[in-house]
């Protein structure tokens, strides 16, 4: 499921907002959101985009390979976060199940303070299979406790929470 316009103007705003940044994508699906962000960096940033599918990231690769400053991974996000080792990220956009309902302390460790994790569909959709939100309810709620970030929840677009990383 694409992300809405919306959603994808907040990420090339938020990212806009980091010149010389690092970002990672974690679901790059067919490449919508990540044309936002990569519309929002500068010529010294850069961005990872992880996805499992072989054929979506080939198919994305044929729009942003030639970008110096995009990486297209086709892995496993839970595996590509377990053993990540490069620098931290300036924002981090998860769009797949690890780094929202799985990894989560995985993803919040690899963000710089002062950096952003950006999630959506945090609102009721009609394609969410039964019980999924409850899995919502718990993400907010540990999202909610922790004192390594501060987050809004926004009534907004899909819903969507942005948290800072402020520790």
């Amino acid at each position: 499921m694409p992300s809405d316009i919306y959603i994808g103007t907040l990420l090339k705003s938020l990212i806009a907002s980091k010149p010389k940044g690092n970002f990672l994508e974690l679901g790059t699906g067919i490449g919508l959101s990540l044309s936002w962000m990569i519309e929002g960096m500068d010529a010294e940033s850069s961005i990872t985009s992880i996805d499992n599918d072989s054929e979506l990231v080939k198919s994305v690769s044929e729009f942003f390979g030639n970008d110096k400053r995009v990486n297209l991974i086709c892995d496993d996000a839970a595996e590509f976060l377990q053993r990540y080792d490069g620098p931290n990220f300036d924002l981090v956009f998860a769009d797949a199940w690890p780094g929202k309902y799985a990894c989560l302390d995985e993803v919040l460790d690899l963000i710089n303070k002062g950096g952003f994790y950006i999630i959506d569909d945090m609102s009721s959709q009609p394609n969410w299979p039964e019980g999924h939100d409850e899995n919502v309810r718990n993400l907010i709620s540990t999202l909610e406790i922790r004192d390594d970030i501060t987050i809004t929840k926004m009534d907004w677009s899909t819903g969507v929470i942005i948290a800072v990383k402020i520790a």
